[in-house]
């Protein structure tokens, strides 16, 4: 299949779907795939990269499984270990983030779910936010009830985040403590409140690309508007401290191939960036148009400064 012919088809309104063969992607050169990623980029989201951060509100003592993650009770990594942060912690942050340009802010908080008493304190946190700071606000809280989403919308929530974190076949390869099924549910329960979810996983965990295209078409049917592309970097007293780094072509392709999958979504550059050189710049050329950044994060390799500096030059600063 010709790659600038099926970026045109795209545009004019197809949809690759999990009939299609996909092998192509895999298979044309990068450089190729990236041009043309780059110009469903533009179609659909334009040049400005939507940029949003986190706080990590909750840390540590995670009962799941997740063998990638520093913050699960099964893995012994030394992380932070606190409970849910106070407003003004959580306030100063957001404001400082916003009054640098960035547009979207969420509370993180580890473990499957917020107890009763956490989700009502972080309803009132949601609610001040929303009338002292123009930021958008989204959250990444676990597994939530429908009546807790639209408290959280009611709140003024606007965007739910949770990962998927690899295709259905893989996914019993780095959780055991829940189901793929129950992620895609959870989903579901955001949405029908009127949540728009930010959703997507991480690569370089031992999977294959076939297992992150099928990741891509799982998003795809359940129309996430916001995806993060997460490359892993090991970590140690994990059960995948030993796997090794993916290489920047790898990162690059799966960025494009995502951008083909999900034309109209923001493809979001997460944790890892530091392995696409020039602070993930590549990337914004291979169908990227959005990220994940802060000075807290220790994963993507860069600031908020260094990200609007680059966006800058680039000419894709909102």
């Amino acid at each position: 299949m010709n790659i600038k012919n099926l970026t045109t088809e795209i545009i004019n309104g197809r949809r690759l779907t999990t009939e299609d063969d996909t092998d192509f992607l895999k298979a044309v050169p990068l450089d190729e795939l990236s041009v043309e990623a780059d110009r469903l980029r533009a179609h659909f989201s334009g040049n400005a990269v939507d940029l949003c951060s986190i706080i990590s509100g909750k840390s540590g003592k995670c009962t799941e499984d997740c063998k990638y993650c520093a913050q699960s009770a099964f893995n012994h990594t030394g992380c932070d270990v606190y409970d849910l942060l106070d407003y003004d912690t959580i306030y100063e942050k957001a404001l400082s983030d916003m009054n640098e340009g960035v547009k979207r802010f969420a509370i993180v908080n580890s473990g499957w779910g917020p107890t009763d008493e956490e989700f009502d304190k972080l309803i009132d946190i949601y609610t001040r936010l929303n009338k002292e700071l123009s930021i958008s606000l989204c959250a990444s809280l676990g597994f939530l009830s429908t009546e807790q989403f639209k408290r959280l919308y009611d709140a003024g929530v606007r965007r739910y985040h949770n990962n998927i974190e690899t295709s259905r076949r893989f996914f019993p390869e780095i959780c055991t403590t829940h189901l793929f099924e129950d992620k895609l549910e959870n989903i579901r329960r955001a949405q029908s409140v009127g949540l728009t979810v930010c959703s997507g996983g991480i690569i370089g965990m031992g999977e294959t690309m076939d297992d992150r295209i099928d990741m891509a078409f799982t998003l795809s049917s359940l129309g996430i508007k916001s995806i993060p592309i997460n490359t892993l970097i090991p970590i140690p007293n994990t059960p995948l401290e030993k796997l090794p780094l993916l290489t920047e072509e790898e990162i690059l392709r799966t960025v494009a191939i995502f951008r083909f999958i999900n034309p109209e979504a923001d493809i979001r550059l997460a944790a890892g960036r530091r392995l696409i050189s020039g602070n993930g710049e590549a990337a914004y050329k291979s169908g990227a148009s959005a990220a994940i950044t802060g000075n807290m994060l220790t994963t993507t390799g860069s600031t908020i400064k260094n990200d609007i500096e680059l966006l800058t030059k680039l000419k894709r600063l909102a």
